[in-house]
């Protein structure tokens, strides 16, 4: 069923997943492109309609104006052949029009010059000229930045020249929009980021809150920022004294169920110590000796060591003393520490992780591995053995409570098949997971990896 909806997703579906892909993660910085998305595209549309009607309007007004004059001075220089030198023609445009005009004799028009590719001012004025001069004429608005330079053909053998400015014909205040563009977008951005950041903090605040939580670690939280996020912060805050009271009140009735059985256990062995030691009296010794292991498993994983700050920890101190655990009782243990030996961890549940992983592995191999490495934001630590290991398929099972493989490593006389079922519950109230994989030794490896 996954596969056909897959395979049905409407070409919609699909653009907007891959469009989705390279758009950023974080709420601050998607947030920030709703902002600034369409206020970057408004004020684009808005100077491309500028540009496309107002400038092109300006435009034609000043090439039609400067066409105007240069077509003047052409019937002015055929009124008045008897100036062939064109000097009161000269004068007169340069003092009142702005021109620079020659009469070039005895030449021709250039050959035409590549046009530009776009250009408003080079095709308004060719647009101009065809319309207001009938004559051949070359143009170059390209050559010389600041002036643009026209020649018309007089007659068989003269050619005026014309140099205008080109701020006469052409709106060139495009760099005032751009300008405008950008400030106005920077200044825009500035007050998003500072508006943005006041208002992802309190979330941020909230999922350090959280993370720490589950972590078993102490946070000061207080609701802050949007009426939203107050609310979701209350609610949060709620929601942690309502599991620290349930924490609580499991944890008064595991001390009464643990007192009153560790008291009737010990009245049995007393009563046993006083009869006379049979075989069968043994036998029920031994019994009530595994229902006191058991007793202490279960409480164990019920209680998860509730209570327990996490605090900082030396982790060398704890892995030498476990490898000194197992080597007073007669295994022998490898020892590696790469990094940090600072960890941020709750000690005693931490110590509990690491002697049942390590009996878990001592208890079905002969030679136990101990390795950690904090070169990172995270400890990764190997407990591994030379066991017979665990099949693929049940590497998951055995972290289940009370699962005990027929034949399997975690079969064990009066074991409760809680050990590694305790020491995952550890690892994930750390923030963190345990799995099994293969050994370089060839039994079984077991892999924690924690935040610290």
């Amino acid at each position: 069923m996954k596969i056909g909806a897959a395979l049905n997703y409407s070409p919609l579906d699909r653009a907007t997943r891959w469009f989705g892909r390279f758009l950023p993660k974080g709420l601050y910085a998607r947030s920030l492109i709703i902002i600034i998305a369409p206020v970057v595209l408004l004020q684009s549309v808005v100077a491309y309609v500028f540009m496309e009607r107002h400038w092109q309007l300006v435009t034609r007004r000043l090439s039609a104006a400067v066409t105007a004059d240069i077509s003047a001075l052409v019937d002015i220089y055929g009124s008045y052949p008897q100036d062939a030198d064109a000097t009161t023609l000269s004068r007169i445009a340069s003092d009142r029009l702005q021109l620079d005009v020659d009469i070039l004799h005895d030449t021709d028009l250039p050959s035409p010059s590549p046009k530009p590719f776009f250009s408003i001012l080079d095709e308004t004025l060719s647009e101009e000229l065809r319309r207001q001069i009938d004559r051949p004429y070359w143009m170059d608005t390209v050559g010389k930045s600041n002036y643009i330079e026209i020649r018309v053909k007089l007659d068989q053998n003269n050619v005026m020249r014309v140099l205008a400015r080109r701020s006469q014909a052409y709106a060139s205040n495009s760099h005032i929009f751009l300008v405008w563009m950008g400030g106005s977008s920077f200044v825009l951005l500035g007050i998003a980021i500072l508006f943005l950041r006041n208002q992802i903090r309190p979330i941020l605040r909230l999922a350090e809150a959280a993370e720490a939580l589950g972590k078993g670690r102490e946070i000061e939280f207080r609701p802050r920022g949007a009426r939203e996020v107050r609310q979701a912060g209350h609610s949060f805050l709620e929601m942690k004294r309502r599991i620290e009271r349930n924490m609580e009140q499991r944890t008064t009735m595991l001390n009464g169920v643990s007192h009153d059985l560790r008291t009737i256990l010990t009245r049995f062995k007393l009563s046993l110590a006083l009869l006379k030691q049979t075989p069968e009296v043994e036998d029920l010794k031994r019994d009530v000796d595994e229902m006191s292991r058991m007793l202490e498993g279960y409480l164990a994983f019920a209680r998860g060591d509730t209570g327990e700050q996490a605090i900082e920890t030396d982790l060398r101190l704890l892995l030498e003393e476990v490898q000194s655990d197992a080597e007073r009782q007669g295994q022998a243990t490898d020892l590696d520490i790469v990094g940090d030996p600072m960890i941020t961890v709750r000690p005693d549940a931490f110590r509990r992780l690491l002697f049942n992983l390590v009996a878990n592995a001592a208890r079905h191999g002969d030679k136990i591995g101990i390795s950690a490495n904090h070169e990172t934001r995270w400890l990764v630590l190997h407990v591994d053995d030379d066991g017979p290991g665990i099949p693929m398929d049940m590497r998951e099972e055995v972290f289940k409570p009370f699962v005990r493989l027929d034949e399997a490593r975690n079969q064990d006389e009066g074991g409760s098949g809680l050990g590694l079922a305790i020491a995952r519950d550890i690892a994930r109230s750390h923030g963190g997971d345990i799995t099994l994989g293969e050994s370089p030794s060839g039994g079984l490896r077991a892999t924690v990896r924690l935040p610290a």
